[in-house]
């Protein structure tokens, strides 16, 4: 029996699943469990980076350096600071190396520079960062039990230039990334216990990040 895109339209309502995805914002289960939005879909307002890398494109934050290189790792800001939460998160990676930071620092001086703990994500083949814990300007991937945990983890569920969905979890000593359903680390660490959240947009040839549906509970 044929059916027409309205009778299509209408059966998904129904069934509770929105035709189209309205990527920033709360669904009501976040809203009740206390979920804010970090980013609203549409601009950079609370976030500080280089106005010549960072832009809003159909509703997702995008780094680029394929205008504009980079020679030294730079970072889009946000201006608030966070202690304990719940970071969840969509991104997507085209190219090259990227992260999120939690719990950092912005480093004085001219640029967008930072240091702390990071979720890392790249694409290298065998050497892909995906799921690692990472500490910029620190102790690098010295937290794993090796390093690599993380990546030997998710290499399994990561989806290669598309959506994925990172979550962060800082609680008191203790840290957790998930990265699409699935834990890639879980330790302690003090050195930390509140900071900045970035996006980073490594040194080196052109690449590309997106990140979207940026919401933050506080715990």
């Amino acid at each position: 029996m044929k059916r027409t895109f309205q009778q299509l339209v209408a059966t998904v309502l129904v069934v509770g699943v929105p035709a189209f995805s309205q990527p920033n914002r709360l669904t009501e289960v976040e809203r009740d469990e206390g979920f804010v939005l970090l980013f609203d879909g549409e601009s950079l307002d609370g976030w500080d980076g280089d106005p010549n890398l960072w832009s809003v494109r159909d509703g997702s934050i995008v780094g680029s350096s394929d205008s504009h290189a980079v020679d030294t790792n730079t970072f889009l800001i946000h201006q608030k600071s966070f202690d304990d939460f719940v970071l969840r998160l969509e991104v997507r990676l085209r190219n090259g190396n990227s992260g999120i930071q939690f719990r950092s620092k912005h480093v004085p001086g001219p640029g967008w520079v930072v240091h702390g703990y990071q979720a890392d994500l790249s694409d290298a083949g065998d050497r892909s960062a995906w799921g690692n814990f990472y500490e910029e300007k620190g102790r690098g991937r010295s937290l794993m039990a090796t390093p690599d945990e993380g990546w030997r983890r998710a290499k399994d569920v990561v989806l290669h230039r598309q959506w994925n969905r990172y979550e962060i979890r800082a609680e008191g000593d203790r840290l957790r990334l998930t990265l699409n359903g699935k834990v890639t680390f879980e330790g302690t660490d003090d050195r930390a216990r509140a900071g900045i959240i970035a996006i980073q947009l490594h040194a080196g040839p052109a690449m590309q990040v997106e990140c979207r549906r940026i919401r933050i509970k506080p715990l």
